[in-house]
């Protein structure tokens, strides 16, 4: 899973380099901290949270088949 996010990230940004995710295990669900270069942030956001609302859907979508829960916080 976090070489999904990882992925799609360092597509987005103008700072690849500088991505990096964290897993934070929780007890009913994994959480993902994506951390972006402070510059890139709005690049990984998106107008109105669109481009952040499409990257929850994909980890959320392939993270079905292990039946878990995830959550993904982006990071500056």
């Amino acid at each position: 899973m976090e070489q999904l996010i990882l992925v799609i990230a360092k597509a987005l940004v103008d700072h690849p380099d500088e991505v990096s995710v964290r897993a934070v295990e929780g007890d009913s669900a994994v959480t993902y901290e994506l951390s972006v270069h402070p510059s890139d942030i709005g690049k990984v956001i998106g107008k109105q949270g669109r481009i952040a609302k499409a990257l929850r859907t994909v980890v959320s979508s392939a993270a079905v088949k292990e039946n878990k829960r995830v959550n993904v916080e982006i990071l500056s």
